[in-house]
């Protein structure tokens, strides 16, 4: 067993490969401005424990200022390149180590590389903001390869820019009844395996936040995308392995070979 993959909701993951400890967009909140969380418990405190962390883009639910606050002193962050001038909240974390990255940079941390990918998703920290980043994904190479796609549409290119991978973290769903452009459907990341070939699969964003008063409008979409990806990933990409975990679970892979 090489490496190690808890999801805690949304689009925050603990990878652990090769004794390291990566975090994805930690979102550490019961509230969101007008997003509530009804699937699952708040991480518990040791889900902000990582050797690195990597945020793969600017909006709110996925760089979230509080939650890194929570990170132990020392820690590096991966950030897209532009992110500390677009997010003035960013300065203040003084004892964190902030790298910016753009797309084909690595980072080394311990036995593992980190190398930032590109994604298909809109750069900018306000839905009518003009501070932008680059949406980013990020491959983890250690034992294993983890692809962890942040949030994304398909793109042309993907599978190039990934490259052979042993594992995908793909989001399924979103926030909300209606996904706009840039993000992966059940059956969009479903596609997303035709295209990587990866060993397995787990998928993220989908079933934790939910705007408030809004339990009632389309629920489908909040309960069925991990269910429905799990369907349709065994039509189109039934070499792939597939574990939908629940809030906090945690699922042990093997790399290929």
């Amino acid at each position: 067993m090489v490496v190690e993959v808890t999801w805690w909701g949304h689009a925050t993951v603990t990878v652990v490969d090769s004794g390291v400890r990566v975090l994805t967009d930690p979102l550490f909140v019961r509230r969101l401005a007008h997003l509530r969380r009804r699937g699952g418990m708040v991480p518990p405190v040791g889900a902000g424990v990582a050797d690195v962390v990597v945020v793969s883009h600017l909006h709110s639910d996925h760089l979230h200022v509080g939650s890194l606050g929570r990170l132990a002193p020392g820690t590096k962050v991966v950030l897209p390149k532009g992110a500390v001038a677009a997010v003035r909240g960013l300065g203040r974390l003084t004892g964190l180590e902030l790298v910016e990255v753009a797309a084909g940079d690595e980072v080394k941390v311990g036995r593992v590389k980190v190398r930032a990918v590109p994604a298909a998703h809109d750069g900018r920290r306000l839905p009518f903001g003009s501070q932008r980043a680059e949406a980013l994904g990020y491959v983890v190479e250690g034992q294993a390869v983890t692809y962890f796609a942040g949030d994304t549409g398909l793109f042309e290119g993907m599978a190039e820019a990934v490259g052979a991978c042993d594992v995908a973290l793909l989001p399924v769903g979103g926030w909300g009844p209606f996904l706009g452009e840039g993000h992966l459907n059940p059956a969009r990341a479903a596609e997303a395996l035709v295209r990587l070939g990866p060993r397995a699969a787990v998928p993220i964003h989908y079933g934790t936040y939910w705007p408030i008063g809004m339990d009632a409008v389309r629920p489908h979409e909040f309960y069925a995308p991990g269910e429905e990806f799990v369907r349709l990933a065994r039509e189109v990409a039934p070499g792939v392995a597939v574990h939908r975990l629940e809030h906090g679970e945690s699922v042990r892979l093997e790399a290929a070979g």
